[in-house]
């Protein structure tokens, strides 16, 4: 009887392996559509895209991922019409604009694609199977959190975005963090996401506050425009700069124990390799992934650091 149990035993092992086999054997196809790397983050995106397709395709030899950048929202309508037309199961993919990509994404979904969005909401969020983001509010409360329980009091100066819904809910957290406590915010500008248009605003609040005890920016790439400024002016008054995003150069100072970089907040370009992982396992792991997937906007310190580096890549 023991031998007999054994015999069944091995024999329902060797049918779930070779069913599992079969599964990554199965034939699918998945397209990720990103903008291109014009800046800090997006070459994140992209670097992150083509290592996870890497991994995928080699743990499931069925499994064919196409990446597809595009400069901007135009672009990116026909690169998604040129994917749809070659047969795909699946799209991943990063808007350049929500409202721009909502009607050419409907278009895709309406031919039995599964479509998984990231950071970028579409205006109608049917569309999607699966949405995949930062946390916004959380990433401007983190920032606002530590500011508050790190200086008590003092004068801050914000550097924010674009005018859009992103940067509205990561100001909002900011905002709702410090409410009631002894900081102080001089002023609020918007540096577009760029380090060349943060240096310039940062050489103003340096010529119009003589006192500036520390600096909130919305992202990494402003972040390194600020420290310059700070650099060149050679002021000793600021006491930190605190970014968000999780740009390698800044984990590493974060970790090398930087007193101008104590923390930095994450919103990282890896979720497209999350939204990629969840949309395979949909098809090969056969799991429930619809719905949304909002990762936290994590605290990174020194502590901590070296858990979020990446060395290889651009951000």
């Amino acid at each position: 009887m023991r031998k007999l149990l054994i015999g069944l035993a091995g024999a329902a092992l060797a049918s779930t392996m070779t069913f599992a086999y079969a599964q990554d054997k199965k034939e699918v196809n998945i397209a990720v559509s990103i903008p291109a790397a014009d800046h800090g983050w997006t070459g994140g995106v992209v670097y992150h895209a083509e290592r996870a397709a890497k991994l995928l395709e080699a743990a499931h030899p069925g499994l064919k991922i196409t990446i597809k950048t595009s400069p901007d929202g135009a672009s990116q309508a026909n690169a998604l019409e040129d994917l749809t037309t070659q047969g795909i199961d699946a799209l991943v993919t990063l808007p350049h604009n929500s409202d721009e990509l909502t009607d050419p994404l409907r278009q895709v979904k309406e031919k039995g694609v599964f479509v998984t969005v990231v950071d970028r909401a579409l205006s109608d969020p049917t569309i999607q199977d699966l949405y995949v983001a930062g946390n916004n509010p959380e990433l401007g409360r983190v920032a606002g959190e530590y500011l508050k329980d790190t200086l008590k009091t003092g004068d801050v100066a914000v550097i924010r975005g674009l005018p859009i819904v992103i940067d509205e809910e990561r100001q909002k957290g900011f905002d709702d963090a410090i409410a009631g406590s002894g900081i102080k915010v001089l002023d609020k500008q918007f540096g577009n996401w760029s380090r060349d248009d943060a240096f310039k605003i940062m050489q103003d609040y340096l010529t119009k506050f003589p006192k500036i005890d520390a600096v909130w920016c919305q992202d990494d790439d402003m972040a390194v425009g600020v420290l310059e400024a700070i650099s060149q002016a050679k002021r000793t008054d600021i006491k930190m700069v605190i970014g968000g995003a999780g740009m390698k150069d800044m984990i590493k100072r974060v970790a090398d124990g930087d007193a101008m970089t104590p923390i930095n907040v994450l919103y990282p370009p890896s979720m497209i390799a999350t939204a990629m992982e969840l949309t395979v396992a949909n098809f090969y792991d056969q799991v429930p992934v619809r719905g949304k997937y909002i990762l936290d906007a994590t605290l990174v310190t020194k502590d901590n650091a070296k858990e979020f580096y990446f060395p290889d890549s651009p951000f």
